[in-house]
């Protein structure tokens, strides 16, 4: 299983950047428009959970053996705290446990002003590749 291109994928279609990787923490930015609006111009509240979910992915995939092992979401909840209509929202990301079968990762989105928009709980399988 070879992995897509970023721009082909969700994460592209919503504009998620990295900026920052490490083993203990991952930040991204997903910019507030029409594509991450929800219908009355809000940012939607699955488009925050793509964003910590993709966060809490990328930075298990990070720590695993890429060569034999994928990261892939097995849980997650958000409270979703304040809504947001433009601008740019930052996850930060820090894993709360580093298993060898799943990692469980907390997540927090802000704004431009550090004010928290969504808090986040996600649990990312660790499972071997199929040949």
């Amino acid at each position: 299983m070879q992995m897509k291109p970023v721009e082909e994928t969700i994460v592209g279609v919503l504009g998620i950047e990295y900026v920052e990787i490490t083993p203990d923490k991952v930040v991204a930015t997903m910019p507030v428009h029409a594509a991450t609006h929800q219908p009355f111009g809000q940012l939607h509240g699955g488009a925050s959970v793509v964003l910590a979910e993709s966060v809490a992915s990328v930075g298990t995939w990070h720590l695993i053996d890429q060569e034999n092992e994928i990261a892939v979401g097995l849980e997650i909840n958000a409270n979703h705290l304040r809504g947001k209509q433009d601008g740019l929202v930052k996850a930060t990301g820090t894993p709360l446990h580093k298993g060898r079968t799943t990692m469980v990762w907390d997540i927090k989105i802000v704004d431009e002003e550090e004010k928290l928009i969504c808090i986040s709980r996600c649990t990312v399988a660790i499972v071997k590749k199929k040949k």
